[in-house]
């Protein structure tokens, strides 16, 4: 299997691909080598032309915001058809059509689909995705862990380094 990896800047060098941000060791991919192929842009030309690379896992990892909103729709499904792949949405339920998403799982353009996050959310109970064929939804969960504690703990210890040595805090929210 091979990842294909969508980010909104172009990242053509080994330095760009590299996470610059706090990673767990040995959960993530901090120098960028696993992705076989990195593709860049933001708008719908550059995202349907990332969708029509034959995958088999789409999984959504990003913010919402007014570009994103609804940026996975019906004409993405129909471009996903072609190869008939699992959806994952990890990010924000609005970047999906739902309706667009019911109707790819009823017809077959999608072969299922995991939903962290569902729009509306909380998914009012009879609603239709419930009933939809092949989707697993989970409650707005999948930041959890079993080693969540370790996680923030190793953060904590790597910033009370840094701010000792006056550098830069990881994961630093500008207000």
């Amino acid at each position: 299997m091979e990842i294909y990896v969508q980010t909104s800047s172009p990242r053509t060098t080994p330095e760009s691909k590299k996470l610059h941000e706090y990673h767990v060791p040995g959960t993530s991919d901090p120098d960028g080598l696993l992705p076989a192929k990195w593709f860049s842009g933001s708008g719908p030309e550059a995202i349907n032309h990332f969708l029509s690379q034959d995958l088999d896992v789409v999984l959504l990892s990003l913010p919402m915001s007014p570009e994103t909103k609804g940026c996975i729709g019906a004409e993405q499904f129909k471009i996903l058809g072609k190869k008939k792949p699992f959806l994952i949405n990890v990010a924000r339920g609005p970047i999906v059509d739902t309706p667009a998403l019911i109707e790819a799982l009823e017809t077959g353009l999608v072969r299922g689909a995991a939903l962290d996050v569902t729009d509306p959310e909380p998914l009012p109970k009879g609603h239709p995705l419930w009933k939809a064929p092949n989707v697993f939804i989970t409650p707005h969960i999948s930041w959890h862990s079993s080693r969540l504690t370790e996680r923030i703990s190793n953060i904590i210890l790597e910033n009370l380094e840094r701010w000792d040595k006056g550098e830069p805090l990881l994961n630093r929210v500008k207000r």
